[in-house]
């Protein structure tokens, strides 16, 4: 079995950045691992992306909801289950946390059947590891600039407050499973953060090879 990890943040918080150095940093590490999107990565999926991040489209929570979970469902089906069941490390650029965050906490809709409904989708398949880069919502829009915003950009500034707030309540009732990181370091700071974690990670699933012991040393330790 491989190791899933989702990435996940608020607007602006640089969570694709930072998944794209980890996804590099494993290709030369020789471990196989797979990139893939949320909403995304399967021809369906990347349809059904297009149709959400329209400026020009207003559908209600309910079916906002459906299309993300009808994405999701393909993409676990197609690509991360196979991909875990070879053994990969499978990076995703936002998950359940998304839709429970922005579905749930933003837009209002009960947590509890938000949850029902994304179990069915994802088979109960939940992320390894949840990296959430957390950053005040105000800093975040203002990092993406208002210009050319898509739908959920575009939200008012109490949405984004709302959908951070969720965020942070989810890691808090599962610690164990949530790396919270702040988003407003510098980014080479997180990208070593997040490799530490993730290393330890692969060292206990046999993914990676443990830090190999200098014998040569040890031995001329013993000697004195």
């Amino acid at each position: 079995m491989g190791l899933f990890i989702a990435f996940e943040g608020p607007e602006g918080s640089g969570k694709t950045t930072q998944l794209r150095r980890l996804y590099r940093r494993l290709r030369r590490a020789g471990v196989p691992v797979v990139r893939t999107r949320e909403p995304g990565g399967t021809r369906l999926g990347e349809r059904l992306r297009a149709l959400l991040k329209r400026a020009d489209q207003n559908p209600a929570p309910e079916a906002e909801l459906f299309l993300f979970l009808a994405a999701r469902a393909q993409l676990v089906s197609t690509v991360i289950r196979p991909a875990l069941a070879a053994g990969q490390v499978v990076l995703c650029d936002r998950y359940s946390p998304s839709t429970l965050a922005y579905q749930a906490y933003g837009r209002g809709l009960p947590l509890d059947q938000v949850a029902d409904a994304d179990r069915l989708a994802t088979g109960g398949l939940w992320p390894d590891l949840v990296v959430l880069l957390d950053l005040p919502a105000e800093a975040g829009l203002a990092r993406r600039g208002r210009a050319g915003a898509d739908r959920f950009e575009a939200e008012e500034l109490e949405f984004h407050r709302r959908v951070r707030a969720g965020y942070l309540e989810l890691a808090r009732s599962d610690p164990e499973r949530w790396l919270v990181l702040d988003a407003q370091v510098p980014p080479g700071v997180l990208a070593r953060q997040v490799w530490a974690h993730v290393r330890d990670l692969l060292v206990r699933r046999g993914l990676f090879p443990a830090k190999p012991v200098n014998l040569g040393r040890l031995l001329h330790r013993g000697n004195h």
